[in-house]
């Protein structure tokens, strides 16, 4: 009876250790897959549009006031 038990035990810590093995070469294989992917076609590079408005003077002074009423 305790043959059994260690053959199944032997058995299955086998079968995840084969699968886990499996599952790190796929996830290597697939990062290099990915990696060379991103070579042939890069990602565009967005930027942030050049129109962005600044506060100014008197929107500068109502966000300080602001603010200061808010801390007391």
């Amino acid at each position: 009876m305790l043959n059994e038990g260690l053959t199944l035990m032997a058995t299955g810590m086998g079968t995840v250790f084969s699968f886990l093995v499996i599952l790190w070469f796929a996830v290597s294989i697939m990062g290099k897959v990915v990696r060379w992917l991103n070579e042939l076609f890069p990602e565009e590079i967005k930027t942030a549009p050049a129109a962005i408005k600044t506060a100014t003077g008197d929107v500068e002074l109502a966000i300080a006031i602001a603010a200061a009423k808010l801390r007391k």
